[in-house]
């Protein structure tokens, strides 16, 4: 059914609790951000509403809480990278040490051995996450080639098919991203964007076997995903009904956060060293195959920019680069 050790994976789990920890505080620090500052918008809205009567003061404290949320998200937003940076690089270079069954040096810790690993391979935070974005790209793409492949199959019904396996597959390449950047990290190439060129054409002449593991992982997570939001439900009513105005919603938007702090903190780690397993037993002794190169270079303008980048950073002269790199 699917080629990854669940126990192997569960054991690199424990073994990375440092991190774990890490994720813990990071993820759920988040969601209390957004229970705190939804909290001081509504409560400030309610404020407001004092000047008004109660309809006044329920629209107030409703617009207040919204506001509270936007700002907090947007802050998020700006952070997003410095996370990738930190929290999802790092766990990553542990996990390939683990893998590689390498031991951790005596002299530091996993948090401070891994950061400096990433700060090695990838010097600024923008320049990871910058690699990050155009591997979502071409990984995106890979996946929309299999559903175009689907849709002209003559099989009844092929078009509903397509629609379905494409919202799922949009889920499950989420995996996956994080695996080609594990392959960066693991090379200790000097040219991180060549690195990510090689480990994206691996992906895609191994599409079949990665896509088939995600699609097993995204029901993994996604399932005990749902359940920690039902069971969040009843202790998210309660922190709305403890807000000035008791925002209607609230209980529901702050059971997915809590859902949400768990499947990041705990359940994507988990996934991504299955997806670990799998790509590199998959690809050990492998070459990137240059036909799928090509396919790539027509299929991805995010992967001409990405091969275009790592040719310049191996010095290769501009005419040179255009030539193998038409657009």
């Amino acid at each position: 059914m699917w080629d990854f050790s669940l126990g192997s994976a569960l054991g690199m789990m424990a073994r990375t609790l440092p991190f774990l920890l890490l994720r813990m505080a990071v993820y759920f620090g988040i969601t209390l951000g957004y229970l705190l500052v939804t909290g001081a918008g509504a409560g400030v809205g309610y404020g407001i509403g004092g000047f008004g009567d109660e309809e006044f003061r329920a629209s107030t404290t409703m617009w207040g809480g919204f506001a509270g949320f936007g700002i907090f998200g947007a802050i998020m937003y700006w952070m997003r990278e410095y996370i990738l940076y930190i929290v999802k690089a790092g766990h990553i270079a542990v996990l390939i040490q683990m893998i590689d069954g390498k031991p951790m040096p005596e002299e530091r810790g996993q948090v401070a051995h891994a950061t400096a690993v990433v700060k090695e391979r990838f010097p600024q935070a923008s320049v990871l996450f910058a690699v990050d974005q155009m591997i979502k790209g071409v990984v995106k793409a890979i996946s929309g080639l299999v559903r175009g492949i689907l849709t002209i199959l003559p099989i009844p019904g092929a078009q509903q098919i397509a629609s379905i396996l494409s919202a799922f597959l949009r889920v499950a390449v989420g995996f996956i991203d994080e695996v080609i950047l594990a392959y960066a990290i693991r090379t200790r190439s000097d040219n991180a964007w060549m690195s990510a060129k090689e480990a994206l054409v691996l992906y895609g002449q191994n599409y079949k076997t990665m896509l088939k593991n995600a699609a097993w992982l995204a029901m993994f997570v996604y399932g005990l995903g749902f359940l920690v939001f039902l069971v969040m439900l009843t202790p998210a009513a309660m922190v709305v009904y403890l807000m000035p105005g008791a925002w209607a919603a609230g209980g529901v938007v702050f059971a997915l956060l809590f859902a949400w702090s768990v499947k990041a903190a705990l359940l994507e780690p988990f996934a991504i060293t299955c997806m670990m397993q799998v790509y590199f037993s998959t690809i050990e002794g492998q070459q990137p195959d240059p036909e799928w190169e090509a396919q790539l270079e027509q299929l991805s303008a995010k992967f001409r920019k990405l091969k275009e980048r790592a040719l310049r950073e191996d010095g290769v002269p501009e005419a040179a680069r255009t030539a193998a790199n038409p657009a």
